[in-house]
């Protein structure tokens, strides 16, 4: 069996990756289609496409830390994943207490231990009147999986450029994001999360911002395997499918 590591590794986030999608928001890769700041933004099959890199970095850090397992490729036409212990990367159906719900990677032995998904606000004009929905995406996500899993550790990392977010809707979405990322107890309320992250990003450079959230926020990226993992060992250690000296 698999040895369960004592912690989980950080993200992988590449910030090559980054910048490479920033010229994308920015339009820059087609010097002949330049944008201006006020049309900024990804067009609908690139906001599909951005945060899969982001997946991908989340679901490595899991398998090894559940003691470097395979990634794998869900089956989209199957509730249970392809091998017997394995990260899933992609579209997951998970058939929860609210409704079927896809999530972005999962891991899911006997059931849904681990779901979790990306989010991204990506235009200036839209962030105003949407990020408040996606508040409401988010514990509804939660409760679903929550209210029929319990010890399921539910998890989500939230994408945003930053000439795209104001101050003041800065301010408002790390508050909310806080208080819905505060899930510590099976027993506690379904729509909260163990885990969010907000990376806030600069397209030009692809640097993550290191003021928003700030240092002693429990958003920030580079806590968050910290704050996932020990609620994954506190329900999930020493039983299968992991070796019991993990």
């Amino acid at each position: 069996m698999p040895t369960l590591a004592n912690t989980m590794p950080a993200l992988q986030i590449s910030q090559n990756e980054l910048r490479r999608w920033g010229q994308l928001w920015l339009g820059q890769v087609n010097p002949e289609n330049q944008k201006t700041k006020a049309q900024f933004c990804f067009d609908r099959q690139q906001s599909v496409n951005f945060a899969s890199f982001i997946d991908l970095a989340f679901g490595r850090s899991l398998a090894s830390a559940l003691g470097n397992i395979p990634v794998v490729k869900p089956n989209a036409h199957s509730l249970l994943p392809p091998l017997a212990d394995c990260v899933e990367v992609g579209a997951v159906r998970i058939i929860g207490g609210v409704r079927p719900q896809n999530y972005d990677v999962a891991y899911r032995p006997d059931g849904p231990r681990v779901a979790f998904d990306s989010k991204t606000l990506n235009e200036g004009k839209s962030i105003g009147k949407n990020w408040q929905n996606m508040i409401n995406d988010l514990a509804t996500e939660s409760t679903t999986i929550h209210t029929r899993f319990p010890y399921a550790v539910v998890a989500f990392i939230i994408v945003v450029p930053q000439p795209a977010l104001g101050a003041r809707q800065a301010f408002d979405m790390v508050r909310t994001l806080e208080r819905l990322g505060a899930r510590k107890d099976v027993l506690d309320q379904a729509h909260l999360a163990e885990a969010i992250s907000l990376i806030v990003w600069d397209p030009e450079t692809g640097i993550i911002s290191e003021t928003i959230p700030n240092s002693s926020s429990i958003l920030r990226i580079e806590k968050f395997p910290e704050i996932l993992f020990p609620h994954y060992l506190n329900r999930y250690k020493g039983l299968p499918p992991h070796s019991q000296d993990g």
